[in-house]
């Protein structure tokens, strides 16, 4: 994919995540009282005590964030940050608080609310963008804090936000907004490290020339072979590696096993393949 291509794949990408999240934070969140941290946990809270509407909140709470990030960060670091926090007021201003769910079920919410969220996120993220608040907070503070993670900073600061909220709504819609947070994770991190999933496999047995002749010419893939030595009988045994789709690792496993009882088989779970017989790079939106 070429630069050009790139930066308007990531453009959209960035408008419609910041959609996903509005819609996340008006119609589902905001309706729940659920918390999950950052910018958005501080504007419905907010917007509980004092009434003041949810765009009007988050644009105020970002703004100084900016000068401070401008100051520290410089402004290439800023602007599609930007771009997607000034969408994200524009999309919580415009959009009406649709009634997606029930009010009161507050464990759909918590899902529901997850996925939306981490699919927006997750587009915003992979566009080499920030959704600011939190993630802007964290990266500002490590210019003082430079001994602590970017990852340590955000969590410490979402964990305040979710106490505050806590205080505000009470224990059991923490937890549910524990519950969404979980489900936001798991699919931001889908989106951002790939739905490619596949196994690693680590074979070390006395038949390394046989399994890797059935992985080469039966099974079509391709195996690594590498001398190791067994430090407990100090002789040498062959150690194959190669990466499988997850329905041909069941059948390799028996075949490994009838081929040497006393193999040892170990199974790794591999997020993402790029190469042949998996996925091209320029196959990658």
């Amino acid at each position: 994919m070429d630069k050009k291509k790139r930066i308007i794949r990531d453009y959209i990408f960035i408008v419609a995540g910041s959609f996903l999240i509005s819609v996340a934070s008006l119609s589902i969140y905001d309706r729940a009282e659920l918390v999950i941290g950052g910018v958005t946990g501080v504007s419905i809270i907010i917007r509980h005590l004092f009434s003041v509407p949810l765009w009007l909140s988050y644009t105020l709470i970002n703004v100084p964030l900016f000068v401070i990030g401008f100051f520290t960060k410089g402004g290439k670091f800023l602007f599609r940050t930007i771009v997607s926090t000034l969408l994200c007021s524009f999309f919580l201003f415009i959009l009406p608080a649709w009634e997606i769910l029930p009010k009161d079920d507050f464990f759909l919410a918590s899902v529901v609310g997850g996925i939306f969220m981490g699919l927006g996120c997750g587009m915003v993220f992979i566009s080499n963008c920030t959704t600011g608040g939190t993630d802007l907070l964290a990266a500002i503070l490590q210019t003082k804090f430079k001994h602590i993670s970017m990852a340590k900073l955000v969590q410490c600061v979402d964990s305040m936000v979710i106490l505050w909220g806590l205080q505000i709504f009470g224990v059991r819609k923490a937890l549910y907004a524990l519950v969404s947070i979980y489900v936001f994770t798991k699919v931001c991190e889908a989106i951002m490290e790939g739905m490619h999933f596949a196994k690693a496999v680590t074979i070390i047995s006395h038949k390394g020339d046989e399994i890797a002749n059935y992985i080469i010419t039966t099974m079509h893939r391709g195996v690594t072979g590498l001398d190791a030595k067994g430090m407990y009988t100090k002789k040498g045994i062959t150690m194959l590696y190669c990466v499988l789709s997850n329905r041909e690792v069941s059948n390799l496993k028996d075949v490994v096993n009838d081929m040497d009882e006393k193999a040892f088989f170990i199974i790794s779970d591999v997020r993402e393949v790029h190469g042949e017989g998996f996925i091209r790079r320029d196959e990658l939106v």
